[in-house]
């Protein structure tokens, strides 16, 4: 009978922490609301009012790290750590170092994904600086695996 009475002790311990964390665990979704991150691009050179569409920070040290933060702030949650995605959203490592994918690039990032009426990006247009989304182009540029 002691095993017994041992057993269903265990199972009510265990019940109970199952609903317990059941209750207390936040619901993780990858598009939610998320507010980007503010980027300081302070260490930059400016790059004025008119969208550039080519990067014209590549092989910028300083715009790297900026980009390397901005990235990992704004970008991974959906993107993957380094940007090697886990599948909720493109690895970013495929994107050729080249004038065409760089406008490609700024206008995603600009002016989001939406398909049939689902936001599958945000817009980031309004919320980050030109200087930030070229400065994350910047930071993908070093992860670029053909």
């Amino acid at each position: 009978m002691k095993a017994g009475n041992r057993i269903f002790k265990a199972t009510l311990v265990c019940t109970a922490l199952i609903t317990l964390g059941a209750a207390t665990t936040m619901r993780v979704e990858a598009h939610g609301d998320v507010v980007p991150q503010s980027v300081d691009v302070s260490a930059l050179k400016p790059l004025g009012a008119e969208w550039k569409k080519e990067n014209p920070y590549r092989g910028d040290k300083e715009a790297i790290r900026i980009g390397t933060s901005a990235y990992n702030q704004n970008c991974a949650r959906c993107h993957g750590l380094e940007a090697i995605s886990g599948g909720i959203a493109p690895d970013l490592r495929m994107l050729p170092l080249d004038a065409e994918t760089d406008d490609y690039f700024i206008n995603t990032v600009r002016r989001g994904r939406v398909r049939n009426g689902a936001v599958y990006m945000p817009p980031f247009e309004g919320m980050m600086a030109q200087e930030a989304m070229w400065a994350i182009r910047s930071y993908l540029d070093t992860r670029y695996e053909p």
